[in-house]
């Protein structure tokens, strides 16, 4: 097995350590303790904590983009909850920018100018989504003006901010805290779905009708 490279450590480090006791408790001076380095050899590799905080972001922005990228095609039910669950384990893997976002986006700019990019892109492609699906005959024509452009902008608030909710109701994050609100997020798309979608929706969730 290849040795992982100091610089690889100091970034898994930072983010178990950002994921662990939050962003404000974590300097760099901390990262280096917990590795058992000097700072002055945390340094050659990264001068500022913004750039390991640049480096994780990018990592799961590469995470998603990777989930949606092999689902891209499909334009299904299914893919859509498979995308879904890509998003929802990384943001997991990666929970510190779910729980210390607004910090963030204040912070890092070069954060906040791509994630306002990306959220222009994600929005186009979940639109893209929604008109393959309804040319499927899987979630109905709109009823109300722009009604599938404002779901995608109720989903993306709870995507994004499910963590948080999690952490102030004092709920233990784990794999099965991510199943609740799989669900709980996913049935946001149901009164949506045609008769057929239905049928697939609850297929891809696994559910079996109450």
């Amino acid at each position: 097995m290849d040795k992982i490279k100091t610089k690889d450590k100091i970034v898994i480090t930072a983010l178990n350590l950002f994921n662990q006791k939050g962003l404000s408790q974590v300097t760099l001076r901390t990262i280096a303790q917990e590795m058992g380095i000097s700072q002055g050899n945390l340094n050659y590799h990264f001068k500022k904590r913004e750039e390991i905080i640049e480096t994780l972001y990018f990592q799961l922005v590469e995470s998603i983009d990777k989930g949606i990228a092999e689902h891209e095609e499909e334009n299904n039910l299914q893919s859509f909850f498979q995308v879904f669950q890509v998003i929802m384990d990384s943001f997991y893997t990666y929970r510190f920018f779910l729980l210390d976002f607004v910090q963030i986006m204040r912070e890092h700019k070069k954060i906040k100018v791509h994630y306002a990019q990306l959220n222009a892109i994600r929005t186009e492609q979940f639109q893209t989504l929604f008109a393959t699906l309804i040319a499927n005959d899987i979630i109905r024509k709109e009823e109300l003006p722009h009604e599938y452009e404002y779901l995608y902008k109720r989903l993306q608030i709870l995507i994004d901010f499910w963590i948080s909710g999690s952490a102030i109701a004092k709920e233990r994050l784990s794999k099965k805290t991510i199943s609740y609100y799989y669900e709980v997020i996913g049935q946001s798309l149901y009164p949506y779905l045609t008769p057929k979608g239905k049928t697939e929706y609850l297929l891809a969730m696994k559910i079996k009708k109450a």
